[in-house]
């Protein structure tokens, strides 16, 4: 099967799925808050994506109900880091060839062995740097993987592809990491390109998904599928998932330029091939210059 064949028949699934959950949903009513109440927002399927991660919206347009912008909510609390010794004998990694279809640019293997002293991840965009606080103990393995594509310039002057909303998907996160991405609203297939590996999950459940939490993207259902894609949070919207993504970070400069760019609104993608706002990009652009471990 081609990777485009793979394509339409991950995206028929998906639909699929999408609307045997959208017939649940309505039978049983299930509704979140958001923030501290001003609004509700019906949960619909669980808001996850087809191809990376999670629901999408069908306009572009503000929803009537007010809900509080990023700089209204909360920081994350959890710290990113351990007090817990860690035995680095102990911790191995290991990553696999991605046999999904997807496009990918493959840059090689991370190495089995991670670094875990590794402690920031610096994220060099067109508007700023953006500070991560590493969660290098809980999740090894994909501290490793971004080490690894750092040093091979994966992530250079690649494109954030997706913004979602509460309006549009009744989450709050900007999504990153697609080398083939042209975050313009136009390109069906923004959101399906990989580093051509895949990994397991980590520390599902170690960090909530509050504003400023940064986790791993994988397929909507599937387990262990991490790539290069990622997301960060950017509302208390996004804490409703439940914890089926790997939390590896915690943004700790930089919210300011989060905050633009989730002010600034999204640009509705009508050829997106999932159907659910996958490549709903973000107005303003968000171009990642260079990132770096330390």
């Amino acid at each position: 099967m081609s990777g485009e064949d793979r394509q339409s028949q991950l995206a028929r699934e998906h639909k699929e799925r999408q609307a045997q959950r959208a017939e649940q949903a309505t039978k049983t009513k299930r509704s979140t808050f958001i923030g501290a109440g001003a609004a509700v927002v019906v949960v619909v399927g669980g808001l996850i994506a087809a191809t990376t991660l999670l629901g999408g919206g069908d306009d572009g347009k503000p929803a009537a109900a007010s809900t509080p912008a990023p700089s209204e909510t909360a920081q994350p609390t959890v710290s990113a880091t351990t007090s817990a010794p860690v035995d680095p004998s102990k911790v191995s990694c290991s990553y696999r060839k991605d046999t999904s279809g997807s496009p990918a640019k493959k840059v090689g293997m991370p190495p089995g062995k991670p670094n875990l002293k590794l402690k920031t991840m610096t994220i060099a965009t067109n508007h700023g740097d953006i500070v991560i606080d590493l969660a290098t103990a809980q999740a090894p393995c994909s501290v490793n993987s971004f080490a690894f594509l750092a040093k091979k310039n994966f992530f250079d002057n690649t494109k954030c592809h997706r913004l979602a909303t509460p309006e549009n998907s009744g989450l709050a996160l900007l999504q990153c990491g697609d080398p083939q991405a042209k975050a313009d609203g136009k390109n069906p297939t923004d959101g399906q390109g990989s580093s051509g590996y895949v990994f397991d999950d980590e520390n599902l459940g170690g960090i909530p998904f509050t504003k400023g939490t940064v986790a791993m993207a994988q397929p909507a259902e599937a387990v262990n599928q991490n790539g290069s894609q990622f997301w960060i949070s950017l509302g208390d919207e996004t804490a409703q998932l439940g914890p089926e993504y790997t939390p590896f970070g915690v943004v700790s400069k930089g919210a300011d330029i989060l905050d633009k760019v989730y002010k600034g609104g999204w640009i509705t993608n009508p050829d997106d091939i999932t159907g659910d706002g996958g490549s709903n990009a973000p107005k303003i652009p968000v171009i990642i210059k260079d990132v770096k471990l330390a």
